[in-house]
């Protein structure tokens, strides 16, 4: 088949390969080449007329369409969303299950880790030079001696001061600190800050009722006198902590334990045929468990987030997506930007026009079943099943959100390739097409390019990706873990201005 039709209603269908000039597409031909991953018009489309796929809107004609014409970035105009929301009118409750186990290690407060980090984590660029160097000494000779522990490693960032001390950006550090120094894939937990900064270690254990104790300590270079006696310090904290950290063991966890983060990047026109669905339906197999999927990137849910407050299990929760769109919107604005600045160059030469056809892709993530919580940038996820938590569509700055906010595995889906990892929560990605998949063989864990190119169903290749999680969880390297990614790819959100 030279093209897919995704709805009876679409005025539109996606070439599956390179299409040359009169190509029989349905009842007309091609009237230009058409990229593999494009739209090509089935009926004519009037300037002004809505352009559809997946039956929803992806946008405006910006001209007269004909049938048989290539729609992409030079025909379609983007307006802002304007849709009629719904609440809880789509709610399709998932039959419970249990018994599907992984190999985890179970914290004293109850939390259960997929991996077992000891993590240096700054305050403030000020001390990222002395978090690094505590790190970096402890070489994968000296780790052989600890086999329980995966490593141990350095959060550092390019904020913490020169911010205000109150409002949004502030507590979204603030929220983001307090996940990785309480995430159950850390052991233990060494703060480093510089003294002066305004984002004070001794505040966020105030606010959040830290303790120190043989697994978390903390430290500032002003105190200690210098940035060597800091690191030669910190090595001793750690050196101390590694025995501890090495006696915990993975012991056998229900899947309601894992907290995953659904996220996609480089994504194509195949994500939401494909990988995204995929994972979506992963997601099912997860909540049925009792586990939690967490979307994000809320300007890459923007023209979809509709289909969305149908799945809102209460109105409340529904009016918090909707302020999250609304949030973006004035940001954007007041920033002179557009919601529709998301599509990539790269997303774009995938075949995804508009930032409302690249949403109803990435929307697909999430599954079917009911959204149980909306929460802000890096909050603790307490609700359990299928939820959405506010962040830019900027992956790592997002992915960091997540863990932050307690998941413990990523699944991260691509269509244009990504050489993306994360630490402490390991990432597992998911191809949307095969060449691609074969192309970045040692980057990609999953080729759901099947789904297209052998027939496979969503439901196979999510029952796959499903497996993968519990694989990885109980220990297995991921491909971006064996490669070594995730130690900078540590992004908070800065909101606000820097000052």
């Amino acid at each position: 088949m030279d093209f897919v039709r995704l709805d009876p209603a679409d005025n539109v269908v996606t070439a599956t390969r390179a299409l040359e000039v009169a190509v029989a597409v349905e009842s007309t031909r091609t009237r230009a080449l058409i990229p593999s991953g494009h739209k090509i018009a089935t009926a004519p489309i009037a300037a002004g007329e809505a352009v559809r796929k997946y039956n929803q809107l992806i946008g405006y004609a910006s001209c007269d369409i004909a049938a048989g014409d290539h729609v992409h970035t030079q025909n379609v105009a983007f307006r802002n969303t304007d849709a009629a929301y719904e609440y809880g009118t789509d709610l399709r409750h998932v039959a419970p299950a249990t018994g599907d186990t992984f190999m985890g290690f179970k914290r004293e407060n109850g939390r259960v880790g997929t991996r077992n980090y000891i993590a240096i984590v700054t305050s403030v660029n000020c001390s990222a030079t002395a978090a690094r160097m505590i790190a970096d000494h402890f070489t994968p000779a000296m780790m052989a001696q600890f086999p329980n522990v995966d490593g141990v490693v350095a959060f550092v960032h390019g904020t913490g001061c020169g911010m205000g001390g109150d409002g949004e950006g502030f507590e979204a550090l603030q929220r983001v600190m307090w996940g990785y120094a309480k995430h159950p894939n850390h052991a233990g937990v060494v703060m480093v800050g510089l003294g002066c900064e305004m984002n004070q270690i001794d505040w966020l254990l105030e606010a959040y009722g830290l303790k120190q104790s043989p697994l978390f300590q903390t430290m500032n270079i002003q105190n200690v006198a210098g940035l060597r006696q800091t690191v030669e310090l910190g090595i001793k904290k750690v050196a101390a902590m590694l025995p501890l950290a090495n006696d915990i063991t993975r012991t056998p966890c229900p899947a309601s334990e894992l907290m995953v983060a659904l996220q996609c990047g480089g994504s194509d026109a195949w994500s939401g045929i494909t990988a995204n669905p995929a994972l979506g339906y992963a997601c099912d197999l997860l909540a049925a468990q009792g586990g939690t999927g967490v979307l994000a990137e809320t300007p890459e849910i923007y023209g979809a987030e509709h289909l969305l407050t149908r799945r809102a299990h209460d109105r409340a929760t529904g009016d918090k997506l909707v302020g999250l769109i609304r949030w973006w919107e004035d940001y954007t604005s007041r920033n002179k930007g557009s919601m529709d600045n998301n599509p990539s160059p790269g997303n774009k030469a995938g075949g995804l026009t508009t930032i409302l056809e690249k949403s109803l892709g990435a929307a697909a993530k999430g599954g079917t079943t009911p959204l149980m919580g909306v929460f802000k940038y890096a909050e603790p996820v307490t609700a359990r099943g299928f939820t959405f938590m506010d962040s830019p569509g900027y992956d790592p700055a997002s992915v960091t959100g997540q863990i932050a906010g307690g998941c413990n595995l990523v699944c991260f889906t691509t269509g244009r390739g990504s050489a993306f990892g994360s630490k402490p929560a390991p990432t597992i990605k998911v191809a949307t097409n095969s060449e691609m998949a074969t192309r970045m063989a040692e980057d990609m864990d999953v080729d759901a390019g099947t789904i297209l190119s052998k027939g496979v169903s969503v439901e196979e290749k999510g029952r796959e990706i499903y497996e993968m999680f519990l694989a990885v969880a109980s220990g297995a390297q991921s491909k971006s873990e064996a490669q070594g990614l995730g130690d900078y790819e540590f992004v908070p959100w800065q909101i606000g201005a820097t000052m």
